[in-house]
């Protein structure tokens, strides 16, 4: 086989990848351009919430961090898991066992983060009752 044979694999990639993705920003500008006017289109719009006041002077809740951090702890735990089933074969049993371990833990923190009421939206579950001290002066008795 010559050289240039080597390259027209990846030429016709190149070639395809360039194709679509002028004929899908083509129609972003078609489709999106006609969609981009009148009423509630027109304001920024994130997760069901429409947006009141500027963003300097918004806060979020407390649990909307511990959630991100949460998902991105479990996210990135998700990663090491699929590692490990690719390399199923080359780890043998002593990597089975080590991958179950993980888990183990991963679910121990998960009952954790439930039963403490980090995963609660709701009702707070956290703030329970108040330790000895500080209720002794929150009630005028102290």
């Amino acid at each position: 086989m010559t050289e240039g044979h080597d390259i027209l694999p990846f030429l016709l990639y190149a070639l395809t990848v360039a194709a679509l993705l002028a004929v899908t920003l083509t129609a972003a500008w078609f489709i999106g351009a006609k969609a981009r006017h009148g009423g509630a289109r027109t304001i920024p719009f994130e997760s069901g919430v429409v947006p009141a006041g500027e963003a300097e002077e918004s806060r979020f809740s407390i649990e909307f961090y511990l959630i991100a951090m949460f998902f991105v702890i479990f996210d990135l735990e998700t990663i090491f898991i699929i590692g490990w089933a690719v390399a199923f074969f080359e780890v043998g049993w002593r990597g089975y066992i080590g991958a179950g371990v993980f888990i183990f833990i991963l679910l121990i923190a998960l009952i954790y983060e439930f039963r403490s009421g980090a995963l609660d939206w709701g009702v707070k579950a956290r703030q329970t009752r108040l330790p000895g001290y500080a209720r002794a002066g929150a009630d005028g008795s102290g």
